[in-house]
Formats: structure tokens, sequence, C-alpha cells
């Protein structure tokens, strides 16, 4: 694994612009978009990111399904949940983070973040990616 493209994309990370950044031989990709879209919107259009590393704000489980089916190799997170850490391990996905929680909350401070919740009891990658694409409809958000 080359440090050096996470350490990119950290870099890029910490400068505020976008809220993840991934990084492969000095090929870089970012978004501006919160939460699980950029990463399905991505999954949608056939985005190549295999041997990519990833920088993130926040990393749950359902996010980390999301970079397991797009064949990242490591994953660095300012806050990522123990379930997620342990998927990304599980997948051979090197995991770090700034702050490991016990689960990502909402984002009105309250409970659960819904898509933490969605794939709560999932272990495959591809329900995940389901039941992600569920909540999303739910909760009316679009790629």
């Amino acid at each position: 694994m080359s440090h050096m493209d996470l350490e990119q994309a950290k870099q890029r990370l910490a400068s505020g612009e976008y809220t993840c950044v991934l990084c492969r031989e000095g090929e870089t990709v970012t978004s501006t978009q919160r939460g699980v879209r950029p990463l399905v919107r991505w999954l949608t259009e056939g985005t190549d990111l295999r041997g990519f590393s990833a920088a993130d704000k926040v990393v749950g489980k359902a996010t980390a399904f999301l970079y397991c089916l797009l064949g990242v190799k490591a994953v660095y997170a300012r806050v990522m949940s123990k379930s997620a850490r342990q998927v990304l391990l599980d997948s051979g996905i090197h995991a770090e983070q700034e702050t490991l929680v016990e689960y990502i909350i909402n984002r009105a401070g309250d409970g659960y973040c819904p898509f933490e919740t969605a794939v709560l009891e999932i272990s495959d990658p591809s329900k995940a990616l389901s039941a992600i694409r569920a909540k999303m409809q739910e909760m009316n958000i679009t790629l």
C-alpha cells in the first residue's frame, strides 16, 4: 500500500474544501456532497476507484461497505464507527481514524445515523448497497 496516496488524500481533506478525497498515483477524485451520496453516485456511474486511498470526514458502517464495493485499498476518517472499521479490516482495507466511536449519530444529534441503522444487521456489501439505496429513496435523497 502506498502511504503517499493516503497522505495526499488526508492533506486535501484537511484543506476543508471537500467531504471526501480519493487519491491514486497522482490521480485525485473529490466530492463536496455529504454522507453516502458521492459513493453511491460513483458506484452507479461505474467510476473505477480500485486501488485508491480515501480520506473522508465521517465513515460509518454503510460508508465502509460502499468503500469495499468501490475497491479502495485504504480509508482514513476523522470519525469512524467501530463497525465501519471492522468491515474495512475484514475486507483487507487499511483503516485509520482520528476518532473511533461506537456508532455514527444522525445530523440532529439525537440518534443513530439512518444509514448506520439501515445496515446494522447486514454483513454483505451488495445487500448493504440495496439497503442504502432503499433508505435514500425513503429519505428523498437523490444522486
